[in-house]
């Protein structure tokens, strides 16, 4: 009862947050595991809620989850106080969508990174593939040693699909690139383990890699501080990490859970949410790899060029990326 009371508390005060004056109109988030600072794929969601409430005037209630007994507590209190959409961020949180949804149905829901089925349910996923075989592409172009590594975070199909499509990107540039792999875990605290993250980089890079892409939320502050201290390079992932480390951040392969949030915050406000599936690749705009005043000094013309040739032929479905989810394997 402690806990059911003190989660309720919680909640109420992230709630709080919610503008009186837009009292008709209250959208939510809920966060995944590893917090909305996570600098990767939460802080991407927090981006894209704090830009509709830059443009609107409009706030907006939130909650980060800690652990999973409060996904179902949290998202129903949600609910039951009247926000709309409920933006739900990462696949874990599916379930509990599918449930709650089912309960409120004349409420909306966005669920980000998976797939529910249901009327008032819009379900955003990505072609994180495409993004991550153009990171793959310009890690090998950029490697003296045609050894680029790859450090995923909670061991699941969706970041094998990273993988898979940092490894096709990697062998299409350079058909004999050696591409190392590890998972940091197979929980949930594999998204918040940077101690962990740069114990592993440093195992790949003892073993000749020179470029490491990170898909592991939090855990990636680690993987890309073992670059820095290791004098080799890095790719961040979801939101773009460029900044962090200038001069040692190749790129970030954007994955723009910011627009996907800010759009949904906007359908419903102007009466036009849909339900339904949204698929979001380059094509789309929903993956794409970051160029900035933090790595331009990394990318030559030519790695540009490259990079640009790419991505216009994988839009044009010149290159077809396999899509790790089509066969539960890496098999290409």
């Amino acid at each position: 009862m402690k806990t059911i009371t003190s989660l309720a508390a919680a909640v109420t005060l992230g709630l709080m947050s919610a503008s009186a004056s837009a009292a008709q109109f209250k959208p939510s988030v809920i966060f995944d595991m590893g917090g909305k600072f996570d600098k990767s794929f939460n802080q991407a969601a927090y981006t894209g809620a704090e830009a509709f409430k830059t443009e609107t005037g409009i706030s907006y209630g939130e909650f980060e989850i800690t652990n999973e007994a409060q996904r179902e507590q949290a998202m129903l209190r949600m609910a039951q106080r009247g926000f709309s959409p409920i933006v739900a961020v990462g696949f874990q949180q599916a379930p509990i969508v599918e449930k709650v949804a089912k309960q409120f149905p004349k409420t909306e829901f966005v669920i980000i990174d998976a797939v529910v089925d249901l009327p008032n349910v819009r379900s955003v996923v990505f072609k994180e593939h495409e993004g991550s075989f153009l990171v793959g592409a310009l890690a090998v172009m950029k490697s003296e040693s045609d050894k680029v590594g790859f450090v995923g975070g909670m061991d699941i199909p969706l970041i094998r699909k990273f993988a898979c499509g940092y490894e096709q990107g990697a062998k299409f540039e350079a058909e004999g690139a050696d591409v190392i792999q590890n998972m940091t875990g197979s929980t949930p605290a594999a998204w918040n383990n940077p101690t962990k993250g740069a114990e592993l980089a440093k195992s790949q890079f003892d073993k000749g890699v020179d470029v490491v892409y990170a898909a592991a939320g939090g855990t990636g502050v680690g993987v890309y501080q073992a670059a820095v201290d290791g004098e080799k390079y890095a790719i961040g992932v979801d939101s773009n990490q460029n900044y962090l480390h200038p001069g040692v951040m190749l790129t970030s392969m954007v994955k723009r859970v910011d627009v996907a949030v800010q759009d949904a915050f906007n359908d419903a406000k102007n009466g036009e949410f849909t339900p339904g599936l949204q698929a979001l690749g380059l094509k789309e705009g929903g993956v794409d790899w970051a160029l900035d005043e933090y790595n331009r000094d990394l990318v030559t013309p030519e790695m540009e060029a490259r990079v640009k040739q790419i991505r216009d032929d994988i839009i044009a479905g010149k290159i077809v990326v396999h899509d790790y989810f089509s066969t539960d394997s890496c098999e290409y």
